[in-house]
């Protein structure tokens, strides 16, 4: 036997006749797809939210403590936020350890990476084309649950304005572009926790533990994002993106924390898929007990993570300038007046008073922490804040007093605490009827990152 039969014979990714990603993507897309937990995952993702939005929007009792739960009966726009902020959550990261977290892994599993080798004969190749498979399948499990939790909140509730973070009323038509825009910008932390899967199922191998590393990454960094951190390593974390949508429903967005989210998640997305095709062809395929081991996955996984989460929490720190929690006296006291005076609009209207404009009323509102011993910053439920305004023609200045719960990521709820007229009741009796009163309680946002407003 020749030199180069030998080299053939001992290289199975030597010689002509590779197959082209393209059928190897085709390929390894049917076997994804013929497993039973995608075939179980698919169909769910497309039908079980718009069944729950449709549900949950005929009770009487909603999820309130979600956010954009209150308005699930006022609009259909409110249901696909709400899975939207479920999905962060839970969903997405248990979606991309199924199905990253195992593309890799399976193969080890059934013993059939010769097979795959003789077949392909290029590790670069299969690597792109189980990456691309991948992907293909996580966007379309994403994909379904916009599309269905957004038909099943159009069908049972309707095509109404949305109440924004701010209180501003957005039109039918601006609510679907902002829900559309949300939904694309969770796809980068998505591509982020994918990575991470990618990587685990290359180093962790035939391990359970490599198809839950997204998942338990993602528990992790939820954790993280419930500290009282501050507010640069919160941007730094790709997780950070499942929370920065919120900007997008305030006037004028809050796009810096947002955009800042992202381009953190594409990098972490870059960086553990590259370190994945590394190892990926530094493997060696003809030693079967070759399937991952612990010291390779803190050399080659855990450090370079660490060490990227140290790079762009200093990044992040230098460009935006972030320091603290981000949560300041001053920007509570101006978003809650922003969104009451949105707010008292609304609840005019419904009242059939006189109308009344954002400048006439003039709303400001003082806010402290617990005491006036305790410095007015950072996240906590004991804010207490007094709203004044005034109205065209009375000299008497109004005031409504608010217990503020104002969590890490800058989200807060407002609960009324009196007058009774004003906030004091659920329920306000109007011309046709009661209705829900939107100054009862309700859900803000404070950006976390200084504006020219300061």
């Amino acid at each position: 036997m020749t030199a180069t039969t030998t080299a053939v014979a001992t290289d199975p990714t030597a010689g002509a006749g590779r197959v082209s990603v393209a059928r190897g993507y085709r390929f390894e897309l049917v076997k994804l797809v013929s497993q039973w937990r995608i075939r179980l995952l698919v169909p769910a993702c497309w039908i079980a939210p718009a069944l729950f939005v449709a549900g949950v929007s005929q009770q009487s009792t909603l999820p309130s403590d979600t956010l954009f739960g209150r308005w699930m009966l006022a609009t259909g726009w409110a249901g696909p936020l709400v899975i939207l902020g479920f999905s962060g959550t839970w969903a997405l990261p248990l979606l991309t350890s199924v199905v990253a977290g195992d593309v890799f892994a399976s193969e080890d599993r059934l013993g059939t990476w010769r097979h795959l080798l003789v077949a392909v004969r290029s590790p670069r190749r299969i690597f792109a084309a189980k990456t691309l498979a991948s992907l293909t399948v996580i966007l379309l499990l994403v994909v379904g649950l916009a599309v269905s939790s957004t038909a099943g909140g159009l069908m049972a509730v309707g095509n109404r304005p949305l109440v924004g973070l701010d209180g501003h009323l957005l039109a039918p038509g601006d609510a679907a572009g902002k829900v559309l825009l949300a939904w694309a910008c969770v796809l980068a932390p998505t591509l982020a926790l994918a990575g991470i899967g990618l990587l685990g199922s290359v180093v962790m191998g035939r391990s359970p533990m490599g198809l839950l590393l997204p998942a338990v990454v993602a528990l992790v960094l939820q954790l993280a994002q419930m500290l009282p951190l501050p507010v640069a390593v919160r941007l730094a974390l790709p997780s950070w993106a499942f929370i920065a949508w919120n900007g997008l429903f305030t006037s004028p967005a809050q796009l810096g924390p947002l955009m800042t989210g992202i381009m953190v998640s594409l990098v972490w997305a870059g960086t553990a898929t590259v370190l994945a095709y590394l190892l990926f062809l530094r493997r060696d395929f003809t030693n079967l007990t070759d399937d991952g081991s612990g010291r390779r996955a803190v050399t080659a996984g855990l450090l370079p993570l660490a060490g990227l989460t140290a790079a762009t929490v200093a990044v992040v720190a230098a460009t935006t300038g972030a320091t603290g929690s981000g949560i300041s006296q001053d920007k509570v006291q101006r978003s809650l007046a922003t969104e009451f005076a949105h707010l008292y609009r609304m609840q005019t209207e419904q009242l059939n008073r006189p109308a009344v404009t954002e400048a006439q009323l003039k709303a400001t509102a003082t806010c402290d922490k617990g005491s006036v011993r305790v410095a007015a910053e950072g996240p906590g439920n004991d804010w207490r804040c007094v709203v004044s305004w005034h109205l065209p023609g009375v000299e008497a200045t109004g005031t409504a007093v608010y217990q503020l719960d104002v969590t890490s990521d800058g989200r807060f709820t407002a609960d009324g605490d009196g007058p009774k007229e004003v906030n004091g009741y659920f329920l306000v009796r109007t011309p046709v009827g009661d209705a829900p009163n939107p100054l009862w309680q309700f859900d803000g946002n404070v950006g976390l990152l200084r504006t020219s407003k300061g």
